[in-house]
């Protein structure tokens, strides 16, 4: 029986209509599916503009979260909201062919104030206000949040003179107005007018039956507007436009592109065109031509604001999972624990082992630390951790069941493994809840010390707000040079359990992965 696929999507009335083509174009490729709604950070969170929550991907986060967890399929995305980089373990399975990219100009009465220096407008983009201020520097810019059919009625109830939309949502559900103005002048976003479906890497049924769906064209142009717009490093929070097109009579493909500063009073600009089969460095040329010319320098002038708040890390973060935190928030990281392999004995997997068990990365590099993949001759191989997993299915072997943590993968062996052995391999600071739950269940554990866990705390300053921490012994380890007087934020249940013990207030992660636990801060502080 063939698999239903559960189509996430936001819960607005836009969002539904894009889950239901999709739904419509899966039907016709034989593929049955259903709808799965999910509310977003961007429709709660409506009483400040986008670019001061400070947060990419706010309109995707918990579609990502829902798909990490097994709750849906596929999501379904405008994709102009998705961030340039993915979560780790979701992937771009198609993307649909691009409607109308142009932004357009609701008008709640005529054109004549655009001659007019006193012209009031609405939008929450950084992007069309800054390019809207440039054009008319003498006019003012309102933010406007909400779904359609809210921003639509907003500019109906307010005295603006009108409000700067996408053509394409309005058209998809067919809102948009009589007299409303096409700014072909405006470059839009990137991948504006286009609809992006994610799913697990992993769920190789699940993007093949999506590659139907793909439109080439929109791809490769989506591609280098995205592209462009990373290597700008923009989001929400830079006044970024791009927009290719492929002129396939001559078999080129063109770009144009712009970054402004936010009130619009600054702008470099660039246009290229190229034979679509030198297509590959056009993006990085472009971007590169934006900053050559000031393009940083640009961006720095417009986020040199205050940080309100800072938080500690108890893991080393790389500096894109630090841009992942609002540009309110400053952040200091070091590792709280350090890592020695220990010498494993040959002897100890001479043999083919029948049922073994990892639970971190750790545990999967300490044994590569010893032995080669060919050495490691493992049948049933059990983990805690999607990135867990990734890793012994990448160095070792096929992963027979991953859990979230270590109390699930304690009850699954428990049903499966009643009276049989088992070989563990862990730290010497394991928690107890695995072997023994299993031993209470009739499994033997074998259990091999591979590798040592070594306290590293740092002395955190007074005026950090939060403490992010990624394992118990990371809470042990920060306890030995601080108080519990902080906000603990916890990448899952047993690392909040231990830091329960010192903190009166705990968060936890809603799955385990860093990126969980920044935007786990991130909405913490934006909604504070």
């Amino acid at each position: 029986m063939q698999k239903i696929i559960r189509i996430g999507t936001r819960d607005s009335e836009l969002a539904l209509w894009q889950a239901k083509k999709v739904q419509k174009l899966l039907h016709q490729e034989g593929y049955q599916s259903e709808i799965v709604p999910i509310k977003s950070t961007g429709d709660i969170i409506l009483d400040k503009p986008l670019y001061e929550l400070g947060i990419t991907g706010i309109f995707t986060k918990n579609l990502d979260i829902a798909m990490l967890n097994y709750e849906i399929d596929i999501a379904v995305h405008s994709m102009k909201d998705v961030p340039t980089v993915l979560p780790e373990g979701i992937v771009q399975a198609a993307v649909l062919k691009r409607a109308n990219h142009n932004d357009i100009l609701v008008l709640k009465d005529n054109e004549e104030f655009l001659a007019q220096p006193k012209g009031v407008i609405a939008t929450s983009s950084l992007r069309r206000k800054a390019q809207w201020l440039d054009r008319y520097p003498t006019h003012s810019v309102e933010d406007l949040r909400g779904n359609v059919n809210t921003r639509l009625q907003k500019v109906k109830d307010n005295e603006w003179n009108g409000a700067i939309f996408a053509a394409a949502g309005l058209e998809r559900i067919g809102k948009r107005p009589k007299g409303a103005v096409n700014l072909s002048w405006m470059i839009p976003a990137p991948a504006q007018g286009a609809i992006m479906i994610t799913a697990l890497e992993e769920n190789e049924d699940i993007r093949e039956a999506c590659s139907y769906l793909n439109h080439k064209d929109t791809e490769i142009c989506t591609a280098i507007e995205r592209e462009f717009l990373n290597r700008l490093e923009g989001g929400c929070t830079a006044p970024i436009g791009g927009f290719a097109r492929i002129d396939e009579v001559n078999k080129e493909i063109e770009f144009k592109g712009i970054l402004l500063s936010r009130d619009g009073k600054k702008k470099i600009e660039v246009q290229r065109t190229v034979p679509l089969i030198k297509k590959k460095y056009l993006a990085q040329d472009c971007a590169n031509y934006i900053l050559d010319r000031g393009g940083k320098d640009l961006m720095s002038d417009d986020v040199a604001v205050a940080k309100e708040f800072s938080i500690y890390s108890t893991k080393a973060l790389s500096e894109a999972q630090k841009n992942l935190l609002a540009e309110s928030m400053t952040v200091e990281d070091s590792d709280f624990i350090k890592i020695r392999f220990n010498r494993i004995a040959p002897k100890l997997v001479k043999q083919e082992l029948e049922h073994v068990i990892i639970t971190s990365k750790n545990g999967v590099e300490a044994l590569l630390h010893n032995f080669t993949k060919e050495e490691l001759q493992f049948k049933n191989i059990y983990c805690v951790g999607r990135r867990t997993k990734k890793l012994i299915e990448q160095k070792i072997g096929k992963v027979k069941n991953s859990e979230r943590n270590a109390k699930k993968l304690a009850a699954y062996l428990s049903e499966e493994l009643s009276g049989q052995t088992v070989t563990y391999f862990c730290s010497d600071l394991r928690l107890d809840t695995l072997p023994t739950v299993l031993s209470e269940n009739n499994i033997t554990v074998n259990e091999i010390e591979a590798y040592k866990t070594m306290y590293s705390p740092a002395k955190v300053d007074e005026t950090v707000n939060g403490v992010l921490f990624y394992s118990p012994s990371t809470v042990e380890s920060y306890m030995q040079e601080n108080k519990g007087d902080k906000i603990a934020f916890c990448i899952g249940e047993t690392t909040a359990k231990e830091a329960s013990k010192y903190f009166e207030e705990v968060q936890v992660a809603k799955v385990p992965t860093v990126e969980s636990i920044l935007e786990l801060v991130n909405l913490h502080f934006v909604k504070s």
